[in-house]
């Protein structure tokens, strides 16, 4: 990267796997301290039960340039997000950059499964992994933020506003859970705005994150093989792009112009040029309305 975020500070909430791990080493990349959160730990997994770790998020941040500090968090828990942020406060005395990238909420939702039909106990937990979880780490996160001038929230979601509004997403539960986090981000857009800071929510495109990847039976290397069982898997995209549009917006002295908008990858790499691993620039939501949703024969020419 030639953006350098060195002496920033960052917290990536919900850094574990896919697309934070991936903001987090991208901002490491660029030389900030980035304190990456999650429940699984070398010793514990959370409800995923998935492999990856915070500690090996924390080490690849190091790894690519900057600090990474592993932090174990249930952000459910106000206490234990409080002690987070005072801990931040106490070793950094400040805070640049709040990525809100928790989740956790694929193993509950049912797909194409009508509210009635669905558990009721499993879309209300995605509810709170979701939405609460975002809330109550800005609630406390924000205060320090706010502190200096030229403070970023980033709000990662799925599907851009326009998207959302216009289309249901598969599940009542997901389909509220993606649209709220994009309204994060505009009200705290709103409310950081008079102390100089910004907010705008982000969302990557088709994800190659790591369940992605092994639902196809896959790896990084051999993505394209995925083809012949989805051919649109042809838009998809590597988690470092959208950590590459986090360090590009954290990195524009002129971020505030975006605040308040629902933004994606693809769109943010038309305007600060950086490409994905493989070089190319996918611009997923315009070929999934483009050509996706209208049926058409998957095709990515003139979309990455």
């Amino acid at each position: 990267m030639h953006t350098t975020l060195r002496g920033k500070v960052a917290l990536v909430a919900g850094a574990t796997r896919g697309t934070g791990r991936a903001i987090a080493t991208a901002l490491g990349e660029a030389g900030a301290t980035v304190y990456c959160t999650g429940r699984t730990t070398r010793r514990h997994r959370s409800e995923m039960n998935r492999p990856e770790t915070i500690e090996e998020t924390a080490e690849l941040v190091t790894r690519a340039g900057g600090r990474g500090v592993a932090v174990q968090v249930d952000h459910l828990e106000s206490e234990q997000v409080r002690a987070l942020v005072e801990r931040i406060d106490r070793e950094q005395g400040r805070l640049d950059l709040l990525v809100n990238d928790i989740w956790g909420g694929d193993p509950l939702a049912a797909w194409d499964t009508p509210l009635w039909k669905h558990p009721l106990e499993d879309g209300l937990r995605l509810l709170r992994l979701a939405i609460d979880t975002h809330v109550i780490t800005s609630h406390h996160a924000l205060p320090l933020l706010t502190r200096n001038p030229g403070g970023l929230v980033v709000e990662v979601t799925d599907g851009t506003a326009e998207y959302n509004a216009a289309n249901y997403r598969v599940s009542f539960f997901y389909d509220l859970a993606k649209v709220s986090v994009n309204r994060l981000a505009f009200s705290q857009a709103h409310e950081l705005g008079p102390y100089g800071c910004a907010a705008v929510s982000l969302t990557p495109g088709w994800l190659r994150s790591e369940m992605m990847l092994e639902h196809y039976g896959v790896t990084e290397e051999t993505w394209r093989d995925a083809l012949v069982r989805e051919p649109h898997f042809v838009i998809s995209e590597s988690p470092a792009y959208t950590g590459r549009a986090v360090v590009a917006l954290a990195a524009d002295p002129d971020r505030a112009r975006w605040s308040g908008q629902s933004l994606s990858s693809g769109r943010l790499a038309q305007v600060y040029g950086f490409t994905d691993v493989d070089g190319s620039r996918p611009d997923a939501w315009r070929y999934i309305v483009e050509v996706q949703d209208r049926g058409k024969p998957a095709d990515a020419t003139g979309y990455r």
